[in-house]
């Protein structure tokens, strides 16, 4: 995997397929963009250069500790864009991701083609859901391993999915988050998110994708979003906040018609 140095984090990101550049951006846990995107990448590397970077917290990638900000993990998405050389790209960011996605377009808006921002928010502590949500993964992170997994499980798909599933393959989402210390500094940063001054800073042509039963990230922010991003698209998926696990072949549609239009 190529590796880019920058502020002090040697950034690690995979670089599949060939065509005009895709980059995806994951969000919380440090299980990173491999768990994230491993069913939905390689169907868009047919037709894209498609570029999947491990933030600070996650995967390979290997800094020296410490607080996040959304503008150092923005610098982190920057460094990778022009160590692949690609030219503009398009960047998608999903969850956390998608408030680092809007901090790169309102900095380096030379970089950016098209931006896909996925069961974002613009600002925590506007939220009290989301803030006491927040607050409770970490409390149940020091307490108890298995019971943060079944919560981020039970917020992250809606009833629906779970149920479809079954049992024994719910179990098995469990542990795709553990709250190792990466993923801790993510939810703090998570904590933390207010993006509101980057907003109006957004130049290239956006869609914003809500998810209609998300228990994570109500979709009531993803509409936010869209009213602030002057001129953005809006879609929804009627799923929870993962829609690229429960309808993979929607939102590989929707991103796709978007990036192709």
């Amino acid at each position: 995997m190529p590796t880019v140095s920058v502020a002090g984090a040697r950034v690690r990101y995979e670089r599949t397929g060939s065509g005009p550049a895709l980059v995806l951006v994951h969000g919380t846990g440090s299980l990173g963009a491999a768990l994230t995107w491993g069913q939905v990448a390689p169907r868009f590397a047919g037709r894209h250069t498609v570029l999947t970077p491990d933030l600070s917290g996650s995967g390979e990638t290997t800094d020296g500790g410490g607080p996040l900000t959304v503008e150092g993990l923005a610098g982190q998405v920057i460094a990778v864009i022009e160590d692949a050389g690609t030219g503009p790209v398009d960047l998608l960011g999903f969850s956390m991701g998608a408030t680092v996605v809007c901090a790169v377009a309102a900095l380096r808006p030379d970089l950016v083609r098209r931006l896909i921002v996925v069961a974002g928010w613009a600002w925590t502590d506007g939220d009290e859901y989301l803030r006491n949500l927040l607050k409770t993964w970490e409390s149940l992170a020091a307490a108890d391993a298995e019971a943060f997994g079944r919560l981020v499980t039970i917020t992250g798909f809606s009833h629906g999915f779970l149920n479809a599933i079954g049992r024994a393959e719910v179990d098995a989402l469990i542990p795709n988050m553990p709250p190792t210390p990466g993923t801790l500094r993510h939810v703090d940063l998570d904590r933390r998110v207010d993006i509101r001054e980057l907003l109006p800073r957004i130049e290239a042509p956006t869609l914003v994708l809500g998810c209609a039963q998300d228990l994570t990230v109500p979709v009531a922010n993803s509409r936010a979003l869209h009213e602030a991003i002057h001129g953005s698209s809006y879609a929804e998926m009627d799923t929870g906040h993962v829609a690229f696990f429960e309808k993979p072949d929607e939102f590989v549609k929707i991103v796709g018609d978007f990036v192709t239009f």
